[in-house]
């Protein structure tokens, strides 16, 4: 399955937490490339810099899970087109980095997975399939 995956689902998937069992779920079904904005990687690089800093995980941690990030079948999608990611962020109240995802989403016809609970209503009304433990709301 092929679906556009959000840095909240992946950072569960590299690191224990509360939601990293529905993470590991979700990643497991990966059988294609999944279309990612290119801000992901940004994204993923500052959550494991500053866990490696907090010391949530060890020394040189950061670089190993970014290894493990890009074995994914990814597909750098590149910055999306910005008046479409400025609408979505206006209509639902996203940050831009948020309604990247979500533009990406509807733009690729295929599922979003998050562990955003806003981003993942926003997804739901506009009609794109939310994979994760919020696809069906709170």
């Amino acid at each position: 399955m092929s679906f556009v995956i959000d840095a909240s689902m992946a950072a569960a998937w590299l690191q224990p937490e509360e939601f990293s069992d529905a993470a590991e779920a979700v990643i497991a079904t990966i059988d294609a490339p999944c279309p990612i904005p290119s801000l992901f990687f940004f994204e993923i690089r500052n959550i494991l810099a500053m866990s490696e800093r907090r010391g949530r995980i060890a020394a040189g941690g950061a670089l190993v899970n970014m290894e493990r990030v890009r074995r994914l079948p990814l597909d750098d999608a590149g910055i999306g087109g910005d008046s479409y990611v400025l609408l979505l962020s206006a209509n639902h109240s996203l940050s831009a980095y948020d309604a990247a995802y979500l533009a990406l989403a509807l733009n690729r016809s295929v599922p979003l997975a998050t562990l955003d609970r806003k981003l993942a209503a926003a997804a739901r009304e506009e009609g794109v399939a939310v994979l994760g433990p919020f696809a069906h709301g709170d």
